[in-house]
């Protein structure tokens, strides 16, 4: 039973207020040269030596600023992770940024992410660390979202002086977490990323105008690079990087070659394919992630179980991508949450060999949303009660099993309903959340909806819902879209989570030994392909994406059904389909109760 606990708050040890920037050149053995940024905490003394933390990054390891912005920044980390560095180095550690291959201020070319030559190219930066007068042998790694995943990799390196890393808000199985999330094309972020990149390869701002133009030139170039020379050669030969939302185009399955053929399949550059390798290096994890960050959350939960090595940690907060907005009924906002102290207490175990109390914690946290308040937990799931709500004729959600002679309920798909964007979805490009999915209402009055009565208790639900839908359509395929919603007394809507699921992938698996139970499993391979049979019935399982979420008394649980969320994904049909809902279709919630019960209803007033 999950506990109420917060990670514990861990100020460190401040032991310097300055520090000293170096920029260069890092020569890889096959010749490419990489652009780093070195901090060392300043006025240590000559035999002082440090633990480093390796930040590897597509996104500009430094701004380059103008005039007079430039006047007020000196030295001071300028990356994503800045405010992470200065923490870092004030607790004693050297940092280290550096554009990856073909991006940045470093020559190369990208001929796909996390390219084996990109991998190695960790090994190498590792080496170089360690050589150096400063180091005491000790590397930890850490990033956010592409470079998150970057730290992941460099555990497949196997290189002993690597003694932890922290991916935060990051992919572990690229295919059904962020790219085709339920066998659906998420178009919309594989095409913006592309822009993205394009713009930042070509070192142009990709956005702000031409304010952001006036203060910034773009990134950073190294310290020997005066007059820009080799930063211009090396933006030339970014030219050539590859368009990873054409590579999307072209697939529909998980093993599908993209078009260039330069990788076997996408599998290539999920952590999850090379696992058991990484597990095997026994060096701790921490996986890191928010609630609306995209479907990172559920990368981090089965990051988490895929690896269990002693040390390894999961926190999932109330969070959208990156972790800067607070995203939960009661609290809308920045985030409050210690973020760099959270890591700092990780890797001071790991890479300093102090004791910060954190191996005294469970090792699972996790935010409540609405409940307001973490919980720790040793397992995930943490253990909970199956509530499963019917979908009735009358669109209600009722605990109370249809009668098998009850009317199916015919519903034609509108292609053109969306979510917006102010969604998980668009957090992932770093859209800030202010009013996350504003209109539910107003959107739910297109889609079909199930409502439930209005609850007599709390109810917390925690873990993975999971729907199942028995249908018939005259399509062949189809997309089914699900939002879970809460509903309280005004009759105002909250979106709570969503899961998504192309019909064609429908066939199940037994899963393998590492993956959530209770959670449906599939493999997305062209084998298991399973188009719909016209007018046939067809049971359609599959789980929403991971939340803990307490709806209160008197709020009404729904159940939101779409055909398309054109705002973000590929359609499936260029018609729309009618479904024909068939009575025992279900809504299946984990519910968190403070004591071993009989089984939960919508109405047991023993229910906590």
């Amino acid at each position: 039973m999950p506990v109420l606990e917060a990670p514990r708050p861990y100020a460190g040890n401040v032991v310097a207020d300055a520090w000293d920037r170096t920029s260069f050149y890092l020569t890889m053995s096959d010749g490419t040269k990489l652009a780093v940024d070195l901090y060392l905490p300043r006025d240590r003394t000559p035999d002082t030596r440090l633990p480093a933390i390796l930040h590897q990054t597509r996104y500009w390891r430094s701004i380059d600023y103008r005039w007079p912005l430039s006047l007020f920044n000196g030295d001071r980390p300028r990356g994503l992770m800045a405010a992470y560095a200065e923490r870092f180095l004030a607790n004693g550690y050297a940092w280290i940024d550096v554009d990856v291959r073909g991006s940045g201020a470093s020559f190369g070319t990208r001929p796909y992410a996390y390219s084996p030559q990109e991998i190695r190219d960790g090994t190498e930066i590792v080496e170089w660390i360690v050589r150096q007068p400063w180091s005491n042998g000790r590397v930890g790694a850490l990033g956010i979202s592409y470079n998150g995943t970057a730290a992941e990799f460099l555990l497949l390196n196997h290189h002993p002086a690597v003694k932890a890393v922290a991916p935060m808000f990051s992919a572990f199985d690229l295919y059904p977490e962020i790219v085709f999330p339920g066998g659906i094309h998420l178009a919309w972020f594989t095409s913006t990323w592309t822009w993205i990149n394009r713009h930042l390869d070509a070192n142009e701002l990709p956005f702000g105008g031409w304010v952001s133009r006036f203060f910034l030139r773009g990134v950073r170039p190294v310290d020997q690079d005066v007059d820009r020379r080799l930063l211009r050669q090396a933006v030339a030969e970014h030219a050539a990087n590859w368009n990873p939302h054409r590579e999307a185009e072209g697939l529909i399955f998980r093993d599908d070659p993209p078009p260039s053929q330069m990788t076997t399949s996408i599998d290539q550059l999920s952590p999850r394919t090379y696992a058991e390798t990484i597990r095997r290096t026994e060096v701790p994890v921490y996986s890191y992630s928010g609630w609306f960050d995209g479907g990172y959350a559920l990368a981090a939960i089965k990051r988490y179980l895929a690896y269990r090595n002693p040390g390894d940690k999961l926190i999932i907060g109330p969070w959208d991508h990156g972790g800067k907005r607070r995203i939960s009924p009661g609290h809308l906002g920045p985030a409050t949450f210690d973020h760099a102290g959270e890591l700092l207490k990780f890797f001071d175990a790991h890479l300093k060999g102090i004791d910060t109390g954190i191996s005294d914690e469970p090792p699972i946290h996790y935010y409540t949303m609405g409940q307001e308040q973490w919980n720790a937990t040793d397992i995930w799931p943490p253990s909970s009660t199956p509530l499963t709500l019917f979908l009735s004729p009358d669109k209600t959600l009722t605990d109370e099993p249809p009668s098998s002679a009850a009317a199916p309920l015919t519903y034609q798909m509108d292609l053109t309903t969306g979510t917006g964007h102010q969604t998980r979805w668009d957090t992932l490009i770093g859209t800030s959340l202010t009013n996350p999915y504003p209109d539910r209402a107003e959107r739910d009055t297109r889609l079909l909806t199930f409502t439930s009565s209005p609850l007599e208790v709390d109810l917390e639900v925690t873990g993975h819902p999971v729907v199942t839908l028995r249908v018939r359509s005259s399509a062949r395929d189809l997309a089914v879209f699900a939002y879970l919603e809460d509903v309280d007394e005004t009759g105002r809507v909250t979106y709570v989570t969503e899961g998504m699921l192309r019909a064609l992938h429908r066939r199940l698996h037994d899963p393998p030994a590492d993956w959530i139970p209770g959670v449906p499993y599939r493999t997305y391979l062209r084998k298991d392909a399973q188009p719909m049979e016209p007018d046939i019935p067809a049971t359609l399982v599959f789980d929403l994406l991971p939340t803990s979420y307490e709806f209160k008394r008197h709020h009404r649980i729904r159940l939101a059904l779409a055909g398309a969320d054109r705002d973000h994904f590929a359609p499936v049909s260029e018609n729309p389909p009618t479904i024909v809902i068939l009575p025992s279709s279900s809504l299946r919630l984990p519910i968190i109760r403070a004591r071993d019960e009989d089984s939960p209803s919508l109405h047991n007033k023993d229910l906590r």
